[in-house]
């Protein structure tokens, strides 16, 4: 009997393009949905220490849906650095003036936060209208 674990090589990793739909959605399992696909957890060849994920394209940003109240308490910090740098802006601000920001940030938080994390997310690509410009790659569309 064989105990090993399979592990996928490089050569062996089929990429495939999926389109969510993010319009009437909650931010959170929209975001959820997305690093899964990203780090290719859908996958029976998962393998944790490689990238063996999808290319996801997120489109109609603008019309997600935060639940309770977080549309007024929610709010996005940063810092620049500097004596007094923080910067804050509210989900509503956010997702009026910068939707794709918005979901960046939530499926960024959903991915490992070291190399793997940074490679995964370059395959995800955010849109706040229902127009992409992936169509040559022709995207299946990801229902959830």
């Amino acid at each position: 009997m064989n105990n090993t674990t399979y592990s996928v090589k490089k050569d062996e990793i089929v990429r495939k393009w999926y389109i969510i739909d993010a319009e009437g959605k909650p931010l959170g399992r929209v975001a959820t949905e997305a690093a899964r696909l990203l780090r290719g957890k859908h996958k029976p060849t998962f393998t944790p220490n490689m990238d063996v994920g999808d290319h996801v394209i997120i489109i109609n940003c603008s019309k997600v849906v935060l639940t309770g109240d977080k549309l007024n308490q929610k709010v996005y910090r940063h810092h620049s650095g500097y004596i007094g740098g923080m910067k804050e802006i509210s989900a509503r601000d956010m997702i009026n003036n910068n939707p794709e920001k918005a979901m960046m940030l939530a499926v960024k938080g959903m991915l490992p936060h070291n190399t793997l994390g940074r490679q995964s997310l370059k395959k995800l690509r955010v849109y706040a209208g229902a127009e992409h410009e992936n169509t040559a790659q022709k995207p299946e569309v990801w229902e959830f």
